[in-house]
């Protein structure tokens, strides 16, 4: 078996792999509801683990929703 290099991963292609059995859009879209539900599902659990360690309190909150968090342009 041939070894060939790629920039994806084995988890990027397995789901590659996968996107080949749909044959309907409405297909894809399901599943990349239930990818959209799976990540934010994990960032509610790091928000709780960081709430729970103190890390992040109501403060913080409010802090982040004040910043101004943009990449500045570089102006040639």
């Amino acid at each position: 078996m041939e070894s060939r290099r790629t920039a994806f991963s084995p988890a990027q292609l397995h789901i590659l792999e996968m996107m080949s059995y749909f044959k309907t859009e409405s297909a894809v879209q399901e599943l990349l509801q239930v990818l959209s539900d799976y990540y934010a599902k994990k960032v509610q659990e790091e928000a709780d683990r960081l709430w729970d360690d103190g890390t992040l309190d109501a403060e913080a909150i409010e802090n982040i929703g004040a910043s101004h968090l943009r990449t500045p342009y570089i102006h040639a």
